[in-house]
This record gives structure tokens, sequence and C-alpha cells, in this order.
């Protein structure tokens, strides 16, 4: 939910108008919006690029799992992976356009290790992809953008460990 929605109803539920402190939370959340949407367009246009990069790195970190027996064993596997990288990075632009990790907690991340574990994929693995996702796509923005999107792949990282 982003913050002048999240405001919006803190208000209400209380019959009071916004507070001068969230207020400025509304002030600070519209001045990043032109950086936020910059970012969430550069990760986007660049999917694809972000993919690629991101599971070759895997792979060369962890050969195991394109191995014969590894969970990214053969075509299929492999194409699953390569959807979930996507998945990821799509939820992570939510987070980015929000400005809050809650679309990331209530889309992607209730239920994701249980899910993993019942499909037997090491999650382990999983955060060492998102790892390597969040080095691909961090290479393709400034410092400032850097700044803004890092926490939101931190955050699934942190949530999947």
């Amino acid at each position: 939910m982003s913050v002048v929605s999240q405001v919006i109803l803190n208000a209400d539920d209380e019959l009071r108008y916004p507070t001068a402190g969230e207020l400025q939370s509304i002030e600070a959340y519209l001045s990043t919006g032109e950086q936020r949407m910059q970012i969430a367009q550069t990760l986007s246009e660049n999917e694809k690029k972000i993919v690629d990069k991101a599971s070759q790195e895997l792979w060369r970190r962890r050969p195991d799992f394109i191995a014969p027996g590894g969970n990214a064993f053969g075509q299929k596997q492999r194409a699953l992976c390569l959807r979930d990288y996507g998945w990821y990075l799509r939820l992570i632009t939510y987070g980015i356009i929000a400005g809050d990790k809650d679309p990331i907690e209530s889309i992607g991340l209730v239920g994701v290790r249980e899910m993993y574990n019942a499909l037997d994929v090491p999650v382990p693995g999983m955060v060492e992809a998102i790892r390597c996702l969040k080095e691909a796509s961090l290479g393709l923005l400034s410092n400032e953008e850097v700044t803004e999107a890092e926490p939101y792949f931190d955050y699934i990282i942190q949530a999947m460990s």
C-alpha cells in the first residue's frame, strides 16, 4: 500500500485529519515519484537482460543447480527458474512504485518459504538467486537510484533467509 493510502486509512480509522508528520511523509513520497518511476521503467525495460545476467551468474556460482539432479536441470526446470526471476523483479518494481514494501509482502512473500520447501527447491538457493538478480539490476541504476531500489531486494533476501 502506498504511503498516501496508508496515511488516509490510518486517519480515517481514527476519525481525524492527517498529522503534520503524515503529511510530510506524503510530501517525501511524492518528491521521489519521478525517480521511482524511472527505476521501475529501467528494470521493466531491461527484464530480459537482467534475468539473463543474473541466471548466468547464479549458474556460475552454483553449477550444481543445472547439473543432472539439480533443481534447474533441464529446459523445463530452468525455464521455471527464469520465470521466477522475472516475477520477483516485477514484484520489486511494485514496491518501488508504491514506495513501500507492503506489495512485496502481500503479493509475493506470504507462504513463499513453504511453497519452495514443498517443491523441494532449496530456499538458500533462492536467496542466492535474488542476490544475483539484485546485482544485475542495480548495475543498471545510478547511485541515487540504487539507494532507493536496494532495500526492496534486501527485503526479499531477508524474508527468505
